[in-house]
C-alpha cells in the first residue's frame, strides 16, 4: 500500500513554536521512517529553501532519502546538483515528532511563514505535505485556484488533465 499525505488541516502554533502534526500525517511519517518502531517516534524532514517562498515542505524520511539519492546520482561538479543540494539538503532540518505528536517549529521557519503564533494550514500533496500561514494560503493558493477554475469551460473536469485521460 502506498503511503500518501492527503487532506488538509489547521493547527495552532504557540509562541514557543510548539504544534501538533495532524494524526493522519503522523501515521505516514511513522510508516515511512525506517528507524521508527515500537516505543520510538517518527522523524520528518522540513525543507525551507528560498524556492518555496511562503511555505515549508515536509517529507517522510524514506521520501527525503530518495530525493537525496537522486541528487547524489547527478554528476559531481554539475551546477544544478550544487543548487539542488543547497535548496533540498542544506536548507533542510530533521525534526523529531514527540510521543504526543508535537514538534517545536524553529523560529527561523516560523519567520519564513510570517508567523510567531497562530494558525498553520497543512495541505497533503501525496509525497509530502506543506505548511503555510493560514491567511497566506487563502490569499495566494485558494484565490489562484478559484481564478483558474473560473477560466475553465463549463463542465470542466480537472481529472481530464491527467496523462491518458
Amino acid at each position: 500500500m502506498v503511503q500518501a499525505f492527503t487532506g488538509e488541516a489547521n493547527q495552532k502554533v504557540d509562541a514557543k513554536g510548539r504544534m501538533s502534526i495532524p494524526a493522519p500525517y503522523r501515521r505516514v511519517l511513522e510508516a515511512c521512517d525506517p528507524d521508527c518502531g515500537p516505543g520510538k517516534t517518527p522523524r520528518m524532514q522540513i525543507i525551507y529553501g528560498a524556492h518555496l517562498k511562503d511555505a515549508l515542505h515536509v517529507y517522510s524520511i524514506e521520501e527525503y532519502d530518495r530525493i537525496v539519492a537522486q541528487i547524489n546520482a547527478m554528476p559531481r561538479g554539475d551546477k544544478d546538483r550544487a543548487k539542488l543540494s543547497f535548496l533540498m539538503i542544506t536548507q533542510s532540518a530533521t525534526l523529531d515528532v514527540d510521543k504526543d505528536g508535537r514538534i517545536i517549529l524553529p523560529i527561523a521557519m516560523r519567520k519564513k511563514l510570517g508567523i510567531d503564533e497562530g494558525d498553520i494550514y497543512f495541505r497533503g500533496m501525496g509525497d509530502h505535505f506543506e505548511m503555510w500561514k493560514a491567511e497566506t494560503f487563502e490569499a495566494e493558493v485558494v484565490e489562484d485556484v478559484r481564478g483558474w477554475l473560473d477560466d475553465q469551460e463549463e463542465g470542466f473536469d480537472p481529472l481530464s488533465l491527467l496523462p491518458g485521460s
